[in-house]
């Protein structure tokens, strides 16, 4: 199914085209002889009773009356937990109390003697945990061999996640863009808890994958969505979902998919509305344009008509500005495994729609595949997130920007496009080149470095039409006059006059792509567009080029 022409293109497309042209999320932790596969932490001899969550016991709904079959019961061997317990208290328990639905759960069967284990249950109720909670932070180190080491264990893993997210920001741009997220859904304790209290090392997926889902969902009119305050998320902040979805028959589908934890944006992505607002935008710069690592690295779930809800399409559903498939967000969204009800179109970057503005260039950083990228500002205008966007990515993308689009940029730098004419204009089809633009920070300019025609008499091209011919006169270093065939396959008018061409690398051998513009002084170039030369073999058998180095303006 296709929600667009064939032959629209977007920057989407053409990224991926410049990708194809030119070039598990968490690990492991290492499995010991004595420890089960699908928990590398917990010892074989422990053999975990199956346990049963519902509807019923969850949300008080009978299982007939949920529609999505996955989100009516869970039976497993997991080590889940209902949520009437895990919003149990700490302190309503007692340290006994607390450790006897530890020992019970997780099967094991310590005692208050069992050193250095008093004081961490002690911190639970200090805390002011529920069982959830404790439960979710306690599990990855219950069954470590040395209670002795646990608290200094804990701790390092805190310290090492944020040092991770320290070096991650430098200034204003993200110099590490493998971060895993700085929360997780645990799905067994139906708390989220910060990554660095799970002890899940970060490093590669040989042994053991973590049993992960990323949740990308449409987000639903403002209307039919209410903010909902849950001890899911210890209540940090209201969190938005639809009026007709309830996160505990969520947690069920996620388990009967396989999962033990989960990413969704709403849960472990600090929303607006807490009372922690400074730290929302704080924790922005770095965690909304690192989700799409999360994504690309783990099984991803999809919700096509609203979080939690059935997938099913009402008529006009696909036109709406809250549609799956037209959401911005959900382009970074497609991870290399999915479930998905129904087909998986791909829709134009044009056509996808954002609430912040800004999100269509922040999530633009991921799908170029950028060593660096920009930090996240939601109040920054278009222009100047896509600017940021356009000093952190690689030098080729930016050399596609300068030799691809036809017309000079209209927001005060003539050598690439404005976001709006990147959003809004089609591109020319065909064209494969290797060009770099450079940018030199200190002077916050950029050059580009090619062979060129510093003077060029260029007619033909001034009349109307997307597919037009014209004539290229060019002097040799001797002074004999040569005459080329060249086009434009585009509609901006080209004057005839005499131009400074730089010349692209291309990747088709009939044809010499070229950009037209002005030499100034100062070995400035102001571009004007790009045409084709055609007869490239009789080109460059010519001595009619120079090496030169621009600096675009």
């Amino acid at each position: 199914m296709s929600l667009a022409p064939a032959k629209a293109q977007s920057l989407h497309s053409s990224v991926m085209s410049i990708q194809n042209h030119t070039h598990s999320v968490f690990s492991t932790a290492r499995i010991g002889e004595d420890s089960s596969p699908d928990e590398p932490w917990r010892p074989k001899n422990i053999i975990l009773p199956e346990v049963t969550i519902s509807a019923f016991t969850e949300t008080g709904h009978e299982e007939s009356s949920i529609v999505v079959p996955l989100q009516r019961a869970y039976t497993g061997s997991a080590p889940v937990i209902a949520s009437g317990l895990a919003d149990t208290p700490c302190a309503t328990l007692g340290i006994q109390g607390l450790l006897d639905r530890l020992n019970t759960t997780l099967g094991t069967s310590y005692s208050l003697d069992t050193p250095s284990l008093s004081s961490l249950l002690e911190d639970c109720i200090t805390n002011n945990y529920d069982f959830g909670m404790a439960y979710g932070r306690l599990r990855r180190i219950w069954y470590t061999r040395d209670w002795s080491t646990v608290r200094t264990e804990v701790c390092r893993w805190e310290k090492e996640d944020q040092e991770m997210r320290r070096r991650a920001l430098v200034g204003n741009q993200i110099v590490d863009l493998k971060l895993p997220p700085r929360r997780v859904w645990d799905l067994c304790s139906n708390r989220v808890v910060p990554l660095g209290s799970t002890g899940i090392p970060v490093t590669t997926a040989e042994h053991w994958k973590l049993k992960l889902r990323a949740i990308s969902h449409a987000w639903m009119d403002e209307k039919d969505r209410t903010d909902v305050s849950t001890p899911i998320n210890g209540y940090e902040w209201p969190v938005p979902i639809p009026k007709d979805t309830n996160l505990n028959l969520i947690r069920i589908e996620m388990l009967n998919l396989g999962a033990q934890y989960a990413w969704l944006d709403v849960l472990c992505l600090r929303q607006k509305g807490g009372p922690r607002e400074d730290m929302r935008a704080e924790e922005w710069k770095l965690d909304v344009p690192t989700i799409g690592y999360l994504y690309r690295q783990s099984d991803v779930v999809i919700y096509l008509s609203g979080l939690g809800r059935p997938s099913t399409l009402k008529e006009g559903e696909l036109e709406s500005d809250r549609s799956w498939f037209r959401r911005a967000w959900t382009l970074q969204e497609l991870g290399e495994s999915r479930v998905i009800a129904g087909d998986t179109p791909q829709g134009l970057m044009q056509k996808r729609v954002s609430t912040n503005p800004v999100d269509k260039v922040a999530i633009l950083a991921f799908r170029l595949l950028t060593t660096v990228i920009p930090a996240y500002y939601e109040s920054e205008s278009l222009e100047e997130a896509w600017t940021a966007l356009l000093n952190s990515m690689d030098a080729r993308y930016r050399g596609a920007l300068f030799v691809w689009c036809p017309e000079p940029g209209n927001a005060g730098t003539k050598w690439r496009p404005s976001w709006h004419q990147i959003i809004t204009n089609s591109l020319p089809d065909g064209l494969y080149t290797l060009n770099c633009v450079n940018r030199d920070k200190k002077m916050d300019g950029y050059s580009c470095d090619a062979p060129c025609i510093e003077k060029g008499f260029v007619r033909g091209l001034a009349v109307e039409g997307r597919d037009r011919h014209g004539e290229l006169v060019v002097k040799d270093k001797g002074g004999r006059e040569h005459r080329f065939k060249i086009t434009a396959t585009h509609e901006y008018p080209i004057s005839e006059d005499t131009y400074t061409l730089i010349l692209a690398h291309g990747l088709v051998t009939t044809k010499q792509y070229c950009v037209v513009g002005r030499n100034l002084p100062g070995k400035r170039f102001e571009k004007v567009s790009v045409l084709n030369i055609l007869d490239e073999g009789r080109f460059r058998d010519l001595d009619i080029t120079t090496q030169c180095r621009y600096i675009l303006v």
